[in-house]
């Protein structure tokens, strides 16, 4: 894991020269009929991390888009979570910062941790997508 996110405590000092965003999209397809359960555990499990994330200055914005047509199965995507971390390393997994935010917010771990088992069995596939973000001014 990395030093960057090294104590779950003190929020990370930005740095002083603002750096590039990483955005990374997570597209989420889900077992047909149970799209609803998913983004509910989501909701319950998942975005109050990456809400204390965001407060500890690691990511800078949070999206969620949901498709509003129906694709076929093999294009089909029913949750896609945008995430801007603060910079490349600010996106990597750290059981340092995200183990005892994971602790403090869900003290009954039995639960969250079938919970969270629950929500990935309901899965049937799920991409991470790290994009680039043009900024179009330069296109003029």
């Amino acid at each position: 894991m990395t030093a960057q996110r090294a104590n779950a405590q003190e929020p990370t000092p930005a740095p002083a020269a603002a750096a590039e965003p990483y955005v990374v999209e997570y597209y989420y397809k889900v077992k047909w009929g149970h799209q609803d359960e998913f983004i509910e555990l989501f909701k319950k499990n998942h975005y109050p991390i990456l809400k204390r994330l965001q407060a500890m200055g690691y990511i800078r914005e949070i999206s969620a888009a949901f498709p509003v047509n129906h694709a076929g199965e093999d294009d089909r995507w029913d949750l896609r979570i945008t995430i801007a971390f603060r910079d490349a390393l600010a996106a990597l997994p750290d059981s340092a910062v995200d183990g005892p935010i994971v602790k403090e917010l869900y003290p009954d771990q039995k639960t969250f941790e079938r919970e969270e088992q629950r929500r990935f069995e309901l899965i049937v596939e799920h991409m991470d997508v790290p994009v680039f973000v043009d900024d179009l001014k330069e296109w003029d």
